[in-house]
Order: structure tokens, then sequence, then C-alpha cells
């Protein structure tokens, strides 16, 4: 399927930001609307990073509308800018629904890495503002808790390990004082109830492996459908940083099978739709 991309800016509270949208060209049925969030530990990368994440095929293969913005990374402003980015684009794409040809009760959300953290942020933000139904989240091996875990803590894996997630939460969280809130470490959110279904995977060595599998954990305990697969034998992002390996080739597959059931059967009428 081929796609066009078209290229906007939107207002945030931190003032004008790029948005990349993806969308299949000659569409005329509505289809579902999937906002996709860079990684780089919340302090480097670009929407342009979409090109070669898990969310090109939802476009080429599944016939989506993909939007990913540009979010305000740590070292120009810290927590709270990235995550009211997101989430002021996650409010665009619900108001241009219609315009781009998305299903308004098939909005979801996913990212990689940080971009799993702020897709984790982005479901709470949605659940507690009210003004956006999510159908269903992706947050792929997410970075979500600030504090050390037993797979975070003395990792010297390959790509992501303990020196830089401590400087990268550093960074991030420079200026919050005591505990982090759970929309900048969604770890620490005491409830999920009311989160949208989730699917995910992630590496058994990388540091992200016990947030990832405590969150999905607690979803479950709150009645949310969440899954996730472990492969062994991956470094973090494995899937991008080593696509030709047989695990990152297994974890594709499953990704996408696990969004086709998504699209399939996870839906969330908007509120005020409903009041129509």
């Amino acid at each position: 399927m081929k796609v066009k991309v078209e290229r906007k800016r939107i207002e945030t509270p931190n003032g004008k930001r790029k948005l990349l949208i993806l969308r299949p060209k000659n569409i005329t049925e509505k289809t579902t609307g999937v906002l996709w969030l860079h990684g780089g530990g919340y302090a480097t990368g670009m929407a342009e990073m979409v090109f070669f994440t898990r969310a090109k095929a939802l476009a080429k293969k599944f016939g989506c509308v993909v939007v990913a913005p540009s979010y305000t990374l740590s070292w120009k402003k810290p927590y709270p800018a990235a995550a009211e980015d997101c989430y002021a684009a996650l409010v665009y794409m619900k108001e241009h629904a219609k315009e781009w040809c998305i299903r308004s009760d098939q909005l979801m959300v996913g990212g990689e890495s940080a971009g799993g953290g702020l897709t984790a942020a982005v479901c709470l933000m949605a659940r507690d503002r009210k003004e956006v139904n999510v159908a269903f989240q992706m947050p792929l091996y997410p970075m979500l808790d600030d504090r050390d875990t037993e797979s975070s803590r003395d990792n010297h894996a390959p790509v992501w390990n303990t020196r830089r997630n401590h400087a990268a939460w550093k960074m991030y969280l420079k200026g919050v004082e005591g505990d982090p809130p759970a929309y900048a470490a969604p770890a620490r959110a005491e409830s999920l109830l009311g989160m949208p279904p989730c699917y995910t995977f992630i590496a058994e060595e990388e540091p992200f492996y016990s947030e990832t599998i405590s969150y999905t954990a607690r979803l479950k305990e709150a009645g949310i459908p969440a899954k996730v697969d472990v492969y062994k034998g991956g470094c973090h992002a494995f899937d991008m940083m080593r696509p030709w390996k047989k695990i990152s080739k297994a974890a594709v597959i499953a990704f996408e099978k696990e969004f086709a059931y998504a699209k399939e059967h996870y839906f969330a009428e908007q509120k005020d739709e409903q009041l129509q």
C-alpha cells in the first residue's frame, strides 16, 4: 500500500511542534489512527524516526493513519514539556479525525523506549482529563520508571544501560521536586484502572525488562487486557538495531499479529460523540 507523508505544525503548551502524518494514498474509508512517539531517552530523536519503527508497517500494511510528533526534547525543556506535546498531538488527531479519514472510535497510541514511556503517560493523561478515549496502547520496551529496578540496576547491556538511564532521567526530571508524578514516570501511577488494552515486547537482558513486566502485570490486575512477549538474547530496541536477527523477525511478526487483533477488537467511542 502506497503512503503519502504530510507535514503540519500544531500549537502545544511549548509552542509550535511538527507533526508527520502518514496516510495511505487514495484512502476512502475511515481507518485506525495511531499516534506514534519516538524514542531517544527523552533527550534525542525526531519524528522522522517513524520511518524505521514498527509504525511504518501500520500505515503501509494495515492502512492506518499514523501521526508522529516532534516533541520537545529534555535538554531544551524537561518534564512536562514532552508529555504535554504528545498529549496535544493526540487531541489534535482526534479533532482532525474526520479530515484525515480516521475512525474516531479507534484512536491508538504507541512508541518505543522513551516513546513507550510517553505512550503510557499520554494514556494516563487521556484517562484523567477525559478529553480523548484511547482504544489501544503499544508501549514497546518502554522507559517507565525513574527508580532502579532489578533489571536496570548495574546493567551493562549494549545500546542502553544503567549509566545512560540515570543520565536520561536526571535530564528529563530536572526541576521536579520530590517523587516524580505518574505523567513523568508512569510506573509510579497509583492505579491503572481505566487504561486501554496493551501489547508490548521486551528483551530479557535489557534495563527496562522489570518495569515492562510490572506494568503489564498491573494492567492485568486492574482488569485490562495486556500482553508482553519476552525475547531472550536481544538488546534494547533489538528489532530496530538488529533487524536481521531471528528474534527481531519473530518480534515483528508477533507485533503485527497482535495489532491485527487489536484493530478488529478494540474500540473506544469518544464521549462527546456519545452525547450527540
